[in-house]
């Protein structure tokens, strides 16, 4: 296969990554260009968030080409479309190593221990040894495969949660889980005792993937937008979102959790921990139950009758 790489300036790439995927590419990935030198410039934004800049001020746009599509003839096309001016040190060809890219992609990903109870696996690990013991020793095994949605376990705060919920569930209680994504944290509540599950996501393709998930698991995690919520109260409300949506949020997570129950948060960076407690403090007390990576998970239990 080839790929052909074309260099940009930071306004470009945008527009040129659209017009690349409309002419006929395959993919298309924006790389810095200064890269590993002392130009190399960082991009940052929040977990789930856009950045405030979509480009580095050099840019090497990089697009598979599939086997019909001449890089000449692409590149003329942008000429003529007034998408960039290149020039003719500016773009080239490049083969591609004609690899297994889904065995290469899959072994990145193995099982994910989370605490003593937790194993979670892909698909393509679910006959390994490592999968079997865990079963045999009673541990609950959570089949997912990563990109599906956010919450494979991989990330920290999912992970937090995970263990809280392995650790203080019991046998028996409900489960909310707010912003539940690919639905891992309703599959591990059933699998870990509850005996009702509801998963609440605003995308549609979330609530989808929690059912397809959960039904894959051999479990059920009721699955449905805000709206579709019923009224109710439950032993554990967890949200694993992000800071600013959990403050809008405060009354109504607050308000779904049972009295002598509790509210699990996470999504949260360490420094904004006083201004989480702030949000909630006329609701319930939170406070740190354990960090990771800078993140951490807050925890509070509304007083009983």
């Amino acid at each position: 296969m080839r790929e052909i790489v074309l260099l940009c300036a930071e306004q470009e790439a945008e527009n040129l990554s659209d017009a690349l995927l409309e002419l006929g590419v395959l993919s298309v990935s924006v790389e810095d260009a200064d890269e590993n030198t002392d130009q190399e410039q960082p991009l940052y934004g929040e977990p789930g968030l856009e950045p405030d800049v979509f480009a580095w001020r050099r840019n090497r746009v990089v697009a598979l080409l599939p086997e019909d599509l001449e890089a000449a003839e692409l590149v003329l096309q942008l000429r003529d479309q007034n998408i960039i001016d290149l020039g003719d040190d500016d773009w080239l060809v490049r083969e591609v190593p004609d690899n297994d890219w889904v065995r290469m992609t899959q072994a990145q990903f193995g099982p994910i221990e989370v605490g003593d109870k937790i194993l979670i696996v892909p698909s393509w690990h679910a006959d390994d040894e490592l999968t079997q013991q865990a079963q045999t020793e009673g541990k609950v095994c959570i089949q997912l495969d990563p990109g599906l949605a956010f919450g494979t376990g991989s990330h920290a705060t999912t992970h937090l949660c995970l263990e809280w919920l392995a650790e203080h569930l019991q046998s028996g209680q409900s489960v909310l889980d707010y912003g539940c994504g690919s639905g891992i944290l309703g599959i591990a509540a059933q699998k870990l005792g509850s005996t009702k599950t509801d998963g609440v996501d605003v995308d549609e393709q979330a609530v989808s993937s929690t059912r397809a998930n959960a039904e894959n698991n051999q479990v059920y995690v009721n699955a449905t937008l805000p709206d579709g919520l019923a009224d109710g109260q439950y032993d554990v409300v967890v949200a694993n979102i992000l800071s600013n949506p959990l403050k809008m949020l405060a009354p109504m997570l607050s308000a779904r959790v049972k009295p002598g129950g509790y509210l699990v948060l996470a999504g949260i960076f360490e420094w904004q921990t006083a201004e989480m407690q702030d949000a909630y403090r006329d609701y319930l007390q939170l406070q740190p139950w354990r960090d990771r990576e800078g993140w951490i998970c807050l925890v509070g239990q509304k007083a009983a009758d």
